[in-house]
């Protein structure tokens, strides 16, 4: 059995998502339970709540972005449910532009770049996926852009010239999955606003 690195990562991103969301979705369900009976109330419940829906949101978010990509696409209304979930409470706004299905490893590249490009937003902004005829266009904005050029150079080319830290492996991981898919990636910044294509 052989398996290359970039699958097993992914592989084992599955693995790990899918075996956390059941754990998380069953806090939440004793949540309710507790808040059905009145036995617990006040902001503690509140935060506990909110806490265990922005662990569920962040999971279902890194499922696609670290999971297999195979062939399947993805429904609209699913990636919009994602997307809105991680958007809430966080200081991260997503946008997702496009009207149809997408194919499961687009969807996936586009919330690699995401990902990226929060970690330019320090202080929080928005990202716009844009999907057209020349391919995908996630933009991030906000007040204030920080940008590790070696990082992000690393985009173009084969490899990163940086070392890649466990919160930074989305950049080692995007290029991978555009070489895979037989894209080209480009970005390009401003004062406000970064963007990746694909």
């Amino acid at each position: 059995m052989s398996v290359d690195n970039a699958n097993l990562a992914a592989l084992v991103g599955s693995r790990i998502c899918h075996d956390l969301i059941s754990p998380v979705g069953a806090i939440n369900n004793g949540l309710e339970l507790l808040g059905m009976s009145n036995s617990l109330e006040g902001p503690e419940l509140e935060l506990i709540s909110d806490s265990v829906n922005n662990a569920n949101a962040r999971i279902r978010f890194f499922r696609v972005a670290f999971g297999s990509a195979g062939e399947q696409e993805l429904g609209r209304m699913e990636i919009m449910s994602v997307l809105g979930d991680v958007s809430k409470g966080g200081r991260i706004k997503y946008n997702w532009s496009s009207q149809e299905a997408a194919a499961r490893r687009d969807v996936r590249m586009a919330f690699l770049a995401g990902l990226c490009l929060e970690s330019a937003l320090p202080y929080g902004g928005s990202i716009q996926i844009l999907r057209s005829t020349d391919g995908w266009t996630v933009t991030g904005e906000g007040r204030k852009i920080n940008v590790d050029e070696n990082l992000w150079s690393g985009l173009a080319s084969d490899a990163p010239k940086v070392e890649i830290t466990p919160a930074l492996v989305q950049f080692a991981l995007l290029p991978e999955a555009a070489k895979e898919a037989g894209r080209q990636l480009s970005f390009s910044q401003s004062a406000e606003k970064i963007s990746i294509s694909f």
